[in-house]
């Protein structure tokens, strides 16, 4: 009998505020994209031809909204299971009033792997995943070889993949196997410094107040 796929996240359902309720039921059907095993046509999901970047695990939404308002001639493709970071997205864009985000509500790498061409992006980002810190679990870090090259067969010729985490020993991790990803190309020497563009999210500046590192590697594709 085949095991299920390990993943790399726990459903977290928690709670919804009245205006992530609404923004949820309303702005879903506007923003949102359904997950079917069958390529996406990215131009006609996002109105317009455009590079598009995708974001693994988009979170609360703030980053990917505050990046996405910086960059109007560029598409953002926003990929989170959690349905109270998916309402709290669909917030910001409103209150933005932002047109170039579209969100799938669905596993990252079936959406990656059933869903996005090869060589379809311009980038993909990945903020802070999930650590998973005890050594048992660390086999559900989803940046492990297979979602490396998986991720590198979807980004096309002189896009870029960039993964920042807060934790050290992941940080490494993540060096390691993107170093051994064919088609891939550190930008730096080891850890980039953190793009002008890449926003600190408020855990992050609440960490660094505290000590606490983040670490950014920014791979090229060849």
């Amino acid at each position: 009998m085949a095991h299920p796929p390990i993943r790399s996240y726990v459903l977290r359902q928690g709670r919804f505020s009245p205006a992530q309720q609404r923004a949820y039921s309303s702005l879903l059907p506007r923003f949102g994209i359904a997950y079917e095993p069958v390529p996406l046509d990215l131009p006609a999901a996002f109105g317009r031809t455009a590079p598009v970047i995708a974001e693994v695990g988009s979170g609360m939404g703030e980053t990917t909204a505050e990046i996405a308002a910086a960059q109007p001639g560029v598409d953002f493709l926003a990929i989170e299971v959690h349905t109270p970071g998916v309402a709290s997205l669909l917030k910001h864009l409103e209150e933005k009033r932002l047109a170039n985000v579209r969100i799938v509500q669905h596993d990252a790498v079936e959406v990656l792997r059933d869903m996005v061409g090869e060589r379809s992006l311009a980038g993909l980002h990945l903020f802070f995943p999930d650590p998973w810190p005890k050594k048992r679990h660390h086999k559900r870090r989803l940046l492990q070889p297979g979602f490396a090259a998986l991720a590198a067969s979807r980004i096309g010729p002189g896009g870029y993949f960039h993964v920042a985490t807060d934790w050290e020993d992941y940080a490494h991790q993540v060096l390691e196997v993107l170093s051994a990803t064919p088609g891939l190309r550190n930008t730096a020497a080891g850890f980039a410094p953190r793009p002008a563009w890449r926003p600190q999210t408020k855990f992050e500046r609440r960490g660094l107040k505290l000590g606490h590192g983040v670490w950014d590697a920014v791979f090229a594709k060849e």
